[in-house]
């Protein structure tokens, strides 16, 4: 049974930061593409960022140069460093695993950037 859980999400003064994490399990995380989604309110699901396998990394325009996604293959889990908040980032943050042509979601994680 595939599990991702997302962790770390919060409310934070624009301009701060936040770092997510997301445990997999199920699967052989080595082999996983994982990213990043965000549903903000009213709005529909978008991608954020995506690290591969073998380390390619693509980010959405919205959040380059503020955001990091990394990996620990060791520890099965994915990071999203987020930098510089902004009122906008608010919003549901989902963990995607891409493993053997299936997709799998995390639970999501709440962000909230407020003053």
């Amino acid at each position: 049974q595939v599990q991702l859980v997302e962790s770390g999400g919060g409310l934070v003064q624009p301009g701060g930061s936040l770092r997510l994490s997301c445990v997999a399990s199920g699967i052989i995380f080595s082999s996983a593409t994982m990213g990043w989604f965000r549903q903000g309110p009213g709005k529909q699901r978008e991608l954020v960022a995506v690290r591969s396998t073998d380390d390619i990394v693509h980010y959405s325009d919205t959040v380059k140069g503020r955001f990091i996604i990394s990996r620990d293959n060791a520890k099965n889990t994915v990071y999203l460093q987020m930098n510089s908040l902004k009122p906008e980032d608010t919003a549901v943050y989902y963990c995607k695993a891409a493993y053997k042509t299936n997709g799998y979601w995390g639970q999501g994680t709440q962000v909230t950037v407020s003053s």
